[in-house]
C-alpha cells in the first residue's frame, strides 16, 4: 500500500469513498500511508539483518499498528458503524500487531 499511495493516493482514499483529493490531501495521503508505510517496511527488513535491533523494531511497528487499530476502533465506537474497508485493515492491523508481538 505503501508504494501505491506514493504512486496514485486516489487509489488508497477511494476505498473509503472518498474520490478526490485536493494537492493537500494527496500529500498528506502519500505521507501518512505511502511514506510512513514504506518505512515501517524497511525497518522491518532492518529487524532481519541487525539482530540486536530486533526486538525494539518490531515492538515499535507493534505499537504503530495498535495505535492505527484504536483509531478506526475510536471512530467505530464514536460513529456506531464501521464500513467493510475500515474493518478489514482493522483487522489487518490486530493480526499483524498479535505477530510480531509473537516473534519479538
Amino acid at each position: 500500500m505503501g508504494i501505491g499511495a506514493i504512486a496514485k493516493p486516489a487509489f488508497v482514499t477511494a476505498q473509503f469513498g472518498i474520490l478526490r483529493l485536493t494537492r493537500a490531501g494527496r500529500n498528506e495521503v502519500r505521507a501518512v500511508y505511502g511514506g510512513f508505510g514504506v518505512f515501517m517496511a524497511l525497518a522491518l527488513l532492518a529487524a532481519l539483518r541487525q539482530p540486536e535491533l530486533r526486538e525494539g523494531i518490531l515492538y515499535t511497528v507493534c505499537l504503530a499498528l495498535c495505535g492505527m487499530a484504536a483509531g478506526r476502533l475510536a471512530s467505530a465506537l464514536i460513529d456506531r458503524a464501521i464500513d467493510r474497508a475500515p474493518l478489514g485493515y482493522f483487522g489487518l492491523e490486530i493480526v499483524v500487531a498479535v505477530m510480531l508481538l509473537a516473534v519479538a
